[in-house]
């Protein structure tokens, strides 16, 4: 982890980053950040969360997906196959409007629904976002792994099989720790893709860090400070995901040894 921080291209962009603030700090106007201080956090656990739950549940999802399509039997691969496609070949902004439009003004049309302990939940919109961030990262994760389950050599699952372990244990206990091994370094990556995603929920009413700074805009006219700070906070988090994938790679490769 520390070897990480005193690389010398991460000394380079802390060193511009400083000199970014110093320069800004003297040069532009910052009065506005105490009153929108409050909103400007509240954004950014939105954002945190909303991250978060997404990768969860996409990295779920695209475990099984990517498992279907590497082993499964034709009527599970193909379903598999065409939720990747689909997902894979349609802008996430026009996948979250067809759920938020779509599900959206649905559901207030079953009076089941709207007298049910749920409505409250479905009537606001990020629910919706959460879904729409979630599939998007299982449709691309589920090719991802995909790959990493045939990456793993067949030996290896036959050997498992040939000690007397079950089909299940030889996925709990061989294949699927190498493949997710061999899948982290990109799966850190769409992590990142999917922190930049974020803000399009913003375009349905989700009051995130990014619709803040758009806030901000619109009231103060001030343009680039909240751009400015915006972009410092996506780096940060950015690092952040960074450095937590890189230890889990690092787990991973010495607990397979």
């Amino acid at each position: 982890m520390i070897r990480d921080w005193v690389s010398p291209h991460r000394i380079g962009l802390l060193l511009v980053a400083l000199g970014v603030v110093i320069w800004a700090a003297v040069s532009m106007r910052w009065d506005w950040i105490p009153r929108y201080a409050g909103l400007g956090l509240e954004g950014i656990w939105r954002t945190l969360w909303l991250l978060a739950l997404s990768l969860l549940i996409g990295g779920a999802l695209a475990v099984p997906l990517g498992l279907a399509q590497a082993a499964g039997p034709a009527f599970l691969a193909l379903p598999a196959r065409w939720f990747c496609t689909v997902i894979r070949g349609t802008p996430l902004l026009l996948q979250l409007w067809l759920i938020y439009f779509g599900l959206g003004s649905l559901f207030p049309q079953f009076p089941s629904i709207r007298q049910s302990e749920l409505w409250p939940y479905l009537r606001q919109a990020w629910p919706y976002a959460l879904l729409a961030l979630s599939l998007s990262y299982a449709g691309y994760e589920g090719e991802v792994m995909r790959g990493a389950f045939k990456s793993v050599p067949q030996g290896q699952l036959e050997a498992g099989r040939a000690f007397g372990l079950s089909r299940f244990a030889v996925l709990r206990r061989i294949w699927l720790p190498q493949a997710l091994a061999r899948a982290l370094p990109t799966l850190g990556g769409e992590a990142i893709l999917q922190l930049k995603a974020t803000p399009l929920v913003a375009t349905i009413t989700v009051i995130e860090i990014y619709a803040v700074a758009s806030r901000v805009r619109q009231d103060t006219f001030i343009i680039y400070e909240p751009l400015l700070l915006l972009a410092l906070i996506y780096m940060a988090i950015a690092g952040v995901i960074a450095l937590g994938f890189r230890w889990l790679e690092r787990r991973f490769t010495r607990g397979l040894g």
